[in-house]
């Protein structure tokens, strides 16, 4: 028997091609993102405009911003912005205008048990994790309802899902932020507003880079944070950024009031 190899046919392949550029495209829409200057915040810009969104990064460094604008390129703009404040967001949405994406990514961290955590320690953590989220998606949220077209991506943590030794006041606002949008997807979901948050593991930021070199052994304490990962290493902002698309896109339109595990295992029991 005489075997004939196959050969593909270009024009299917240029079809299939096509079809995954209309995939996940962003396209036509516009995303608004806090704490975009530079880590998670910064690869989710830069993978949503490769998409063809235009971004806003929203970030209290307006310098590290526009730096992340550059390098974003044309269909990214910047606004300097702390979440902690409810009339600066107010305005922010004021100027804006109609967003499509809204992406609560700022937020900070720190580390201690409940008897090492101040009371002015627990009010910052609120005042940017919790009440941050809630200022912005307050100010945004009204036109969203009025347009019955709108999506929330929160980023909350492994440490909203599961307890974290040290991390006290960290996991008690990422827990919130986890009910926060449950209850954003049940209260809104009927006027088309979709609520999902992200829940990394160990990422290696920026942040946690300065935060490493803290550390007597560096290096020593590098390996620990990449081991509580299956993989035996930290997760990249851009991995995170591939869940935000995701959820940003319409291919995820069922998809509401979930936690995105990205935590490469921990939350199995690693």
């Amino acid at each position: 028997m005489k075997i004939i190899p196959c050969r593909p046919d270009k024009s299917l392949i240029q079809i299939k091609f096509k079809i995954l550029k209309i995939m996940f495209s962003l396209k036509n829409k516009t995303a608004f993102i806090t704490g975009a200057a530079s880590g998670i915040g910064a690869a989710i810009a830069e993978r949503f405009a490769q998409a063809g969104a235009k971004v806003v990064i929203a970030d209290r460094d307006l310098e590290g911003a526009q730096v992340i604008a550059t390098k974003v390129g044309p269909l990214a703009s910047v606004l300097a912005l702390d979440v902690t404040s409810e009339a600066a967001c107010q305005e922010a949405a004021a100027s804006i205008g109609d967003v499509d994406i809204l992406v609560n990514n700022a937020g900070v961290g720190a580390v201690g048990t409940i008897l090492q955590t101040s009371g002015e320690d627990m009010d910052r953590m609120y005042a940017v994790n919790v009440r941050g989220i809630f200022n912005v998606t307050k100010a945004f949220l009204p036109a969203m309802i009025a347009r019955k077209s709108g999506n929330i991506i929160n980023m909350a943590s492994i440490g909203g899902v599961v307890g974290i030794r040290d991390r006290f006041a960290y996991c008690t606002t990422k827990f919130a932020v986890v009910g926060l949008t449950k209850s954003l997807a049940l209260d809104h979901g009927a006027a088309g507003i979709r609520s999902n948050c992200i829940c990394p593991g160990r990422v290696e930021t920026p942040f946690v880079q300065a935060r490493l070199k803290e550390y007597p052994d560096p290096e020593k304490a590098y390996q620990e944070m990449s081991a509580t990962q299956l993989f035996g290493r930290m997760i990249r902002p851009d991995e995170i950024a591939s869940a935000a698309h995701y959820l940003a896109s319409d291919e995820s339109h069922m998809v509401t009031g979930t936690t995105f595990m990205v935590d490469c295992g921990w939350s199995a029991g690693k």
